[in-house]
């Protein structure tokens, strides 16, 4: 059957605030440079009083991917939860306006919507608080059918942690493999790798086709070297698209290894997204049947138009960089 969608995307549903500062406000706040990690909602609050005044976008990993592959001219969807507050009408507004199907039944109940609190420093480093609120209450109940309309299903790895979550996961997983789809998953940050070693494998091993990471990811999954775990990578998957941030990215399948130069660009201002929107250019290619090295390199493109500014998603349409590119 044909698809209706290029991608279907299963993730957080967040609103980023991205605010500038300096290494010794993150020494004050006693947060480790360029990490993520999961805070509850009084430490969200008690946190933003503190950052400096900033830009509210809504994000998620997996939302920004569907962001960079609407800017591209694909069709997509995605699933994710909201709460019926400010925010949750605020992500909602925004994924509809970019043209994505969304249509998750918002929770009526606490915890709020999620919110990803980003301190962005002069290098362009991103450290980032999340506290994760509805998103986390995804079930597969909000997993429907209609998930195999999507020629690729893509995971979010930050979305593995939960239980009911990971049920989701398996059950649009099967669906879409019942409809022989292509499944995705990105390892989305080594500390969700360091947690999940074991289950992320198994799951890995029976359900993934393209597999998203980069070098701390992919080595971290394989407790080994980049060369080493680049190779062990080739054995579990059918595609697997690792990025080195300036150094490109490599795209191991059919036994080889591609390698893709990073895009130039003129002044690194924010690596927010960077990988979520390099996800959005390899799987418009795929979607189009391009040869890999051209699915990489419109990751690259990708890639190098969202690290040019602040904020996790497109501000000039890719679709038009792309052509520039001769895509």
């Amino acid at each position: 059957m044909a698809a209706l969608y290029d991608v279907a995307a299963i993730g957080n549903a967040i609103v980023d605030v991205l605010a500038s500062a300096d290494d010794a406000f993150l020494k004050a706040e006693q947060l480790d440079k360029g990490s993520m990690r999961l805070i509850d909602e009084a430490r969200a609050n008690d946190l933003y009083s503190r950052m400096a005044s900033g830009v509210e976008a809504s994000g998620g990993s997996a939302a920004n991917t569907i962001a960079g592959v609407a800017s591209l001219g694909g069709r997509a969807r995605f699933v994710g939860k909201v709460a019926t507050d400010t925010l949750g009408k605020v992500f909602t507004h925004d994924i509809r306006a970019i043209g994505a199907h969304f249509d998750t039944q918002p929770l009526t109940a606490s915890p709020a919507t999620g919110r990803c609190l980003i301190n962005v420093t002069p290098d362009g480093e991103r450290t980032m608080c999340t506290f994760l609120g509805a998103a986390v209450r995804l079930t597969p109940s909000d997993v429907t059918p209609a998930i195999a309309d999507a020629e690729i299903l893509y995971l979010e790895g930050y979305l593995f942690d939960p239980e009911e979550a990971r049920a989701a996961f398996a059950k649009a997983a099967a669906t879409a493999r019942a409809a022989s789809r292509t499944i995705a998953l990105s390892l989305s940050d080594a500390f969700v790798v360091e947690r999940h070693r074991a289950a992320l494998l198994a799951f890995i091993d029976a359900e993934v086709d393209l597999l998203f990471a980069n070098e701390a990811e992919v080595c971290a999954l394989f407790q080994t070297d980049f060369e080493a775990a680049v190779a062990a990578a080739r054995g579990r998957v059918k595609i697997a698209a690792v990025t080195r941030g300036p150094r490109g990215s490599v795209v191991v399948a059919n036994g080889a290894n591609i390698k893709v130069a990073a895009e130039p660009v003129v002044r690194v201002v924010d690596t927010t997204g960077a990988g979520d929107q390099y996800a959005a250019g390899f799987m418009i290619g795929l979607a189009s049947g391009r040869p890999l090295q051209d699915c990489g390199r419109l990751g690259s493109i990708a890639a190098a138009e969202v690290i040019s500014h602040f904020g996790p998603r497109p501000q000039t349409r890719l679709k038009d960089l792309a052509a520039a590119k001769g895509f």
